[in-house]
């Protein structure tokens, strides 16, 4: 999917924006940003933003991106404080002021790449990052049902721990996108693990540390509602004995 042919010049453009975007760290440590005057067409996303920037202004730009369709996940940054994917982020939304910044609570690579490793080590061993569909390409649903249905939303952007504020406080945190795939994992019949997964998720950084903010909720793009499988998975610890260790 190429990206849309932005307007070259102010003239050419419906409107311009200030975009400030985080760079590497400076000599002295210290987080800067640098500012760019972006010239802004009707459709125009946050990534094609960025990459005017990088095409016209500073080619050493770092920026990640696959699929430019909101499925692979791998262009999540912060959007004024607020976690986004940048292919699919309206830059009109945002008026004409727009701070970007790499995502919270990760190691940061370059620019607003972050090092996904911490992200998809917080997993529970064994836990494939990427699932074929187990759909047979001739299967056809039951007639009293429309379509099947995808259970495994989870792009695995990160933009959940990025919001999520226990993670901010505590990085052993294993965090909502791990909970949510033991949630999954634990709904599957076949599931033979589910004793060893109740036991990992039932540590003092498994799911009694949520607190149910839901902000990992607002900040998901696939939009998946974490809150009844947390309460789900705390009620099978308490079936089985596995009270709050912090209480």
């Amino acid at each position: 999917m190429a990206v849309i042919d932005q307007p070259q010049t102010a003239e050419q453009a419906v409107a311009t924006c200030h975009l400030r975007i985080s760079r590497d760290k400076d000599a002295d440590g210290a987080q800067h940003f640098d500012e760019f005057e972006v010239p802004v067409h009707e459709h125009m996303t946050l990534f094609d933003a960025l990459r005017w920037v990088q095409l016209h202004c500073d080619p050493t730009l770092t920026l990640r991106h696959s699929c430019l369709h909101a499925s692979c996940g791998t262009c999540g940054m912060r959007v004024n404080g607020r976690e986004e994917l940048a292919c699919v982020c309206a830059l009109a939304d945002y008026g004409d002021e727009v701070t970007v910044e790499p995502l919270a609570n990760l190691p940061v690579e370059a620019d607003v790449v972050v090092d996904m490793d911490p992200f998809y080590d917080r997993f529970p061993d064994g836990h494939p990052i990427i699932r074929v569909s187990e759909v047979l390409p001739a299967a056809e649903p039951p007639d009293d049902v429309e379509a099947f249905v995808r259970l495994e939303d989870c792009i695995e952007c990160a933009l959940c721990l990025s919001a999520c504020p226990v993670a901010a406080c505590d990085d052993g945190f294993v965090g909502p996108a791990a909970l949510n795939a033991v949630g999954r994992l634990l709904e599957e019949p076949r599931g033979s693990y589910r004793d060893q997964l109740l036991e990992w998720i039932a540590g003092p950084m498994g799911v009694w540390l949520c607190t149910t903010c839901a902000a990992c909720v607002e900040a998901c793009p696939a939009g998946i509602e974490q809150m009844p499988t947390i309460i789900d998975m705390r009620r099978a610890l308490v079936e089985r004995g596995d009270l709050d260790p912090l209480l």
